[in-house]
């Protein structure tokens, strides 16, 4: 059983920069992909970011430029650098474990609001 958990949302003005974090505990041998997910108020969970077993990253035409997606498969954690935030930014981030066997995890969420 793969358990995540996120950090690093929070409150920022317009323009600003947040990075998240989410962490596994136990092992993600087999892992297929990372992702971070967000949703907002009324709307359905869309994609930001996703990154494969190989580093292919792949972004979403609404965050692409300004977002970054990495790994640290030492510390079995994925991270998402958001700069030059937008009101429209603003929903819950969750990340996802994808396995190569089709489990899939996903975190509690994290709250990111931008505004000023």
């Amino acid at each position: 059983q793969v358990q995540l958990v996120e950090s690093g949302g929070g409150s920022v003005q317009p323009g600003g920069s947040l990075r998240l974090s989410c962490a596994a505990s136990g092992s993600i041998f087999g892992i297929n992909f990372m992702g971070w997910y967000r949703q907002a108020p009324g709307k359905q969970r869309e994609l930001v970011a996703v990154i494969t077993s190989g580093n292919t990253t792949n972004y979403a035409e609404s965050t692409k430029g300004r977002v970054t997606i990495s790994r640290d498969n030492a510390r079995n954690t994925v991270y998402l650098q958001m700069n030059t935030l937008k009101p429209e930014d603003t929903a819950v981030y969750y990340c996802l474990f994808k396995f190569n066997w089709g489990a899939e995890y996903w975190g509690k969420g994290t709250l990111v609001t931008v505004s000023s």
